[in-house]
């Protein structure tokens, strides 16, 4: 199969055109590296069945040109940055809602018929069922990034029903791992480097959240295109559990042996479109035969170590 990953030299997109490649597949990893690396890449670019794309999704006859001859499209490029949407709101609307219209009118110039989406536990806003199903009604949105993901799911599958495409949405916890660059383990660890005496913990530390380990978020992808008939699968991919902020905190701090003053910001909201519950109901991923291998506290132990490997990740997160 030739496939074609945007966003493929970022964190999860970088695990995924590995898997590709050792299953066989060609791949065109389609990244502008306004976040992806090459270095993530390093593996992958051995294979002489990887091709890197240095263009952004904004740029539709750059997109056209490169999805000729295209199977399948992996759609993970986008702006992942949740805490700082409202300071920046159009960054949302176009790398998000008009990037994803653009890989798909591209998609139809070429008649290449199956898209996998990356989508986000963040459209349920702050549900009012937990743990959430795929088909628990939709609240009010509480973050940008939320409703662009929204929206960039509604076209996938207003483009299925209108022009036959078979999509696969995955709704993401948030994911954890080797090429980890963005999140509350980054941050703190970062933050630990400069000060360890002292941690600053938006909102009140008692927010609850669930994560996924990068390479269990693989097999997931993996596992539902390869046995998903549905014209339009969702899919929610995460653990089934969770862990306090304060509990992530913990594990982080003795992992370093350190003992840090906490202080808070206070609230139960970090920031706006913090949501201070995410857990979601997996059942429909496990009913394929999938089950993440690493719990929260393995996925964060295998990522602190990471990051202990390459320090520059650090001192560019403080930078």
């Amino acid at each position: 199969m030739n496939c074609l990953v945007t966003g493929g030299a970022g964190f999860i997109g970088s695990h995924l055109t590995e898997r590709l490649l050792e299953r066989g597949h060609r791949v065109t990893v389609y990244d502008n590296l306004s976040t992806g690396r090459e270095e993530f890449l390093k593996d992958a670019r051995s294979s002489d069945r990887l091709k890197l794309v240095k263009a952004d999704i904004l740029d539709m006859e750059s997109l056209k040109k490169n999805l000729a001859g295209v199977d399948m499209v992996f759609h993970l490029s986008a702006n992942a940055d949740v805490r700082f949407g409202t300071n920046h709101p159009d960054r949302d609307l176009q790398q998000n809602t008009i990037g994803t219209f653009n890989v798909l009118e591209a998609m139809r110039a070429n008649g290449v018929k199956k898209i996998a989406f990356s989508s986000t536990g963040s459209v349920y806003g702050e549900a009012k069922v937990i743990p959430t199903p795929e088909d628990s009604p939709f609240p009010i949105q509480t973050s940008l990034y939320g409703a662009s993901k929204v929206a960039g799911e509604a076209l996938i599958s207003a483009y299925c029903e209108g022009y036959g495409y078979q999509g696969f949405i995955f709704r993401f916890v948030s994911i954890l791992g080797e090429r980890y660059t963005h999140g509350h383990i980054i941050d703190f660890f970062a933050k630990l480097s400069k000060n360890p005496a002292e941690l600053m913990i938006l909102g009140n530390g008692k927010q609850k959240k669930s994560y996924l380990y990068v390479k269990d978020c693989i097999d997931a992808i993996e596992t539902a295109t390869e046995k998903s008939s549905e014209r339009v699968g969702i899919f929610n991919l995460g653990t089934d559990e969770f862990i306090e902020v304060n509990d992530s905190v913990k594990l982080i701090t003795e992992h370093l042996q350190l003992k840090p003053e906490l202080k808070y910001s206070g609230g139960e909201r970090g920031w706006i479109g913090d949501n201070p519950l995410i857990y979601l109901d997996c059942k429909k991923m496990r009913s394929l035969g999938w089950a993440p291998k690493s719990s929260i506290r393995e996925g964060i132990s295998k990522t602190l170590a990471y990051l202990q490997s390459h320090p520059h990740l650090l001192q560019e997160a403080n930078s």
